[in-house]
């Protein structure tokens, strides 16, 4: 057994799984039972006693193994909770090596944590079966969600995902109720309960146990099938949900058959399965699992009405949709070979999920959004002491949750980004092919990628990406200037600015995109392409113009002296958005760590009042934001930086306009949704009279008075604006909405609040059975966005952890790490990281605890910057005319 990591005994393997559900209870106590087969493979040669499996919250009851002619029964059956094992103890010596079967009987609980096999709860639209499980509010659906430790709660099995095997599912379902699973129904069998019958589904393809799924529900579908042929035929793609949701499934199903005909020809694969499922699910923790052929998602990750729904969930829905699908093939057909290379999955799906939406929207700008959305937060959780590798050691599965993050998914997908444009794009893609090929239905590595990619381009990849995955962190890439030449320096970029010299012992190579010239119009690049130590100085550098890491396709941070940041804002209108995005996020994170200056970043960033591009103003808003979120504590400070806000968004909000017109871009559309709501809650006074405005109109019963993409920006104004009332208003718009993405929407302005009590309501509501379990963090983290209000979060979580913080989310880690993560990592005051500290001190935090470090890590590099650029804020401030 590798030390590194608490895996099962290497001597037995499974091969093939029968799965069998019966007696399912739909009656309030969500019982059933469950018998599961297993051939197994047998290697230990000096013979054995008892055999392990994971298990987690299932009481074995029997368990027979049939080794060539003998059958043995289990005379003990063990639990160890902790590790989540079952040990079937068959009271005497094996001895016997080859294919066995192991009949395991047991029973479990269909859960509402949202893991393993759990149920989701509903209000229907429409006439709903009399069999559909139910209680005086709700009615439910039943659906998995493995990944990644999970199958073991429903069946016991071999829960790793290097131990392939085939599977048979059968499912007792009631006649008038849908059963799904990976594969197609194979064939109905009678069952002895009346009214029911069972499912049994066709033998899936060799994959982990995290991959399996199934679902039962009161489901209808819409339906469309791929134009390119698979084996002579066109496969059948859906997306079912609940009664009566149908119709918007449409959006997804249309871009999914397109996709996955796109990355058969991508990966010069074709998809492996026969059909292809979307379902939507109305409890879910994440986003979405991709479950081979069964992919199951979140309702506001699939589902999209173009009549009600606010258009940014277009983009969402398109790009999740294109995300799992590229899972089908990265991740499901070629699987990591353990947890620590989570990345391979996930990092992967994520960029080439992105180059999907790219190819289906040009108009959408999607590496713009790339650049403003994954690569600024990946290199905000990198850049702290507490960050970790993209491939990071996984000592048993119950650690992995909490590295379904930002590293992962974002900084993984950055580094392959900056692989591809550094390879270019034909000769990448390529290489994954070649690696899906060799690797299919199979367990693979970092290193077997990197070797099918050192092949296609004939360049040592592992040579120059190892560092970028092995080890924690990024650099920052310092300029000095001479004339007709720059000096560059490497070194590692902490938020903190206080880095270590034993933590700045990594040398990476980092690829230039170094541009110059007379201007920036006709800048060209520079044949030093990477740097490749510490310090180097390059020649042939045009003083007119200059400009590193061309596109932001590198993934580091750019450090320019004051006077060449004003050069590039100067010249920004021949700047791309990727590069304009590039420069704000650069000059505001060399501003918090140290190597720049708050007030190089409010100068660089007035002159962008005449910006018109949605994802640059992003940026800006984002960063500005967090400027103005940090240094909240000044009362003179924190009112001149409101008048620096409005001041700079007044040109862009006025010229942007309140409707929507026939043929505008997408982009348009969210700029004008994304400028209303900083103005509202900035106090853009002609915003916040059309805003309340439209709101009265609103609750008049005029629905059209607001568009569905201004909802959020209107219900936060009204929110901030008035206090109790609006509130109130709110939350019965919450209680009422129809559209599917009207609660989030809600919860998300619920966090405008003004005053404590408020706040304490907002979050009394959050845990009352309102709020599903996974929106509880929606206005959470919305609270803790707001400085007014922002200490509420902690004083709530300090003072309830016991009767309801806890209690409500600890049964799903995920779900309680992302709460705590995002609920308090905004505050810029060491005192409140020490009283953190203190109170998790006695705590059992083992699921959360990276998410912990990452707060306390956060809240006090925010808490250095402050106290540091405060005196250099507000000099900046009064000398601009801002300070009244």
């Amino acid at each position: 057994m590798a030390s590194d990591r608490d895996i099962l005994p290497a001597w037995a393997k499974p091969t093939h799984y029968t799965v069998s559900l019966h007696d399912l209870e739909f009656g309030g106590k969500f019982t059933y039972k469950g018998t599961v087969t297993i051939n197994t493979k047998i290697t230990k040669d000096d013979g054995f006693s008892d055999l392990v499996l994971n298990s987690h919250q299932l009481k074995v009851h029997s368990a027979e193994l049939k080794a060539g002619d003998a059958a043995k029964s289990a005379k003990d059956i063990s639990y160890d909770e902790k590790r989540q094992r079952v040990t079937l103890d068959f009271g005497e010596k094996i001895d016997y090596s080859g294919e066995a079967t192991l009949e395991i009987k047991f029973e479990g609980t269909i859960n509402n944590i949202m893991a393993g096999f759990y149920r989701s709860k509903y209000k229907p639209k429409g006439e709903v079966p009399a069999s559909v499980a139910k209680d005086d509010e709700f009615h439910y659906m039943f659906s998995t969600q493995f990944e990644s430790c999970d199958a073991r709660r429903a069946f016991p099995c071999f829960d790793e995902p290097n131990l392939k095997a085939t599977f048979d599912v059968e499912l007792e379902v009631p006649k008038d109720q849908i059963a799904l699973s990976n594969m197609p129904e194979k064939e109905i069998k009678p069952s002895k309960r009346d009214g029911f019958h069972t499912v049994v589904f066709e033998r899936s393809p060799v994959m982990s146990t995290y991959l399996l799924a199934w679902a039962i529900g009161d489901f209808e579908y819409v339906e469309a099938f791929t134009e390119r042929k698979y084996n002579g035929k066109n496969i059948p793609v859906r997306v079912y949900t609940t009664r009566g949701l149908k119709e918007q499934g449409r959006f997804a199903l249309d871009n999914c058959h397109k996709i996955v005909d796109y990355f058969s020809e991508v990966f010069q694969i074709d998809y492996p399965l026969p059909k292809v499922d979307l379902l939507a699910v109305h409890e879910f923790s994440h986003g979405a699992m991709e479950n081979w052929g069964l992919i199951t998602y979140r309702t506001t990750a699939v589902l999209f009405d173009p009549a009600t729904s606010a258009d940014s969930y277009r983009n969402r829905v398109a790009y999740v949709v294109a995300h799992e699908l590229a899972h089908q093939w990265f991740g499901n057909l070629v699987t990591m070979d353990w947890w620590s290379e989570l990345w391979l999955n996930e990092g992967f799906a994520t960029w080439v999920g992105w180059l999907a939406i790219d190819h289906l929207y040009p108009d959408w700008n999607v590496w713009g959004q790339f650049v403003t959305d994954s690569t600024q937060q990946a290199f905000a959780l990198d850049a702290l002491r507490t960050s970790h590798p993209i491939e990071v050691p996984v000592y048993d599965g119950l650690e992995v949750d909490q590295i379904f993050d930002h590293i992962s998914y974002l900084k993984g997908s950055s580094v392959i980004r900056m692989l591809s444009a550094h390879l270019g794009e034909k000769v990448f893609l390529q290489g994954v092919a070649d690696y899906l090929k060799a690797h299919q239905y199979s367990n693979a590595t970092t290193n077997d990628l990197w070797s099918a990619l050192s092949k296609a381009s004939g360049q040592d990849v592992n040579s120059f990406m190892d560092f970028w995955v092995r080890k924690i962190g990024f650099p920052v890439v310092t300029v000095a200037e001479e004339p007709g030449q720059i000096g560059l320096r490497q070194q590692r970029f902490l938020l903190s600015g206080d880095v270590k010299p034993e933590e700045n012992s990594t040398t990476w190579w980092i690829p230039l995109g170094l541009h110059t010239g007379s201007s920036a119009s006709s800048a060209t690049l520079h044949k030093t392409t990477a740097l490749t130590q510490k310090e180097e100085t390059i020649r042939n550098v045009d003083d007119g113009f200059y400009q590193i890491n061309k596109n932001l396709t590198g993934f580091y941070r750019t450090n320019y002296p004051a006077e060449r940041l004003k050069k590039l804002g100067e010249a920004r209108a021949q700047l791309t958005v990727e590069d304009k995005i590039g420069l704000i996020g650069d000059a505001y994170a060399n501003a918090v760590a140290g190597y720049g200056s708050t007030a190089g970043l409010l100068a660089l960033v007035e002159r962008f009042s005449d910006e018109s591009d949605y994802l640059v103003w992003s940026q800006i808003l984002t960063n500005i934001g967090n400027v103005r979120s940090v240094l909240a504590g000044s009362d003179d400070v924190s009112e001149a930086l409101r008048k620096y806000h409005l001041k700079l968004i007044t040109p862009a909000v006025e010229k942007v306009g309140w409707d929507f017109k026939d043929g505008e871009s997408f982009l348009t559309g969210q700029l004008r949704a994304s400028l209303i709501l900083s103005a509202g809650v900035v106090g853009h006074q002609a915003t916040v009279d059309e805003s309340l405005k439209r709101f009265d109109s609103y609750l008049g019963g005029d629905k059209s008075a607001i568009h569905p993409s201004l909802r959020r920006a209107i219900f936060a104004t009204a929110i901030r604006q008035r206090g109790a009332p609006a509130l109130k208003a709110i939350q019965q718009e919450y209680l009422s909405t129809t559209s599917i993405d009207g609660k989030e929407i809600c919860l998300q302005a619920f966090g405008r609040v003004q005053t404590p009590e408020l706040a304490q309501e907002v979050m009394s509501f959050v845990f009352s059975d309102k709020v599903a379990m996974q929106d509880k963090h929606s206005s959470t983290i919305a609270l803790a966005n707001n400085s007014k209000v922002r200490p509420e979060v902690w004083h709530f979580i300090r003072d309830n952890w016991d009767t309801k913080v806890h209690p409500t989310l600890s049964g799903n880690s995920v779900v309680l790490e992302r709460f705590l993560r995002f609920g308090l990592n905004k505050f810029a005051d060491e005192k409140i990281a020490d009283d953190i500290a203190a109170f998790f001190k006695s705590k059992d935090t083992r699921g959360y605890d990276k998410g912990l470090e990452v707060i306390d890590d956060t809240i006090r590099s925010y808490a250095k910057y402050a106290k540091r650029d405060e005196a250099i804020v507000r000099e900046w401030l009064g000398a601009n005319g801002y300070l009244s």
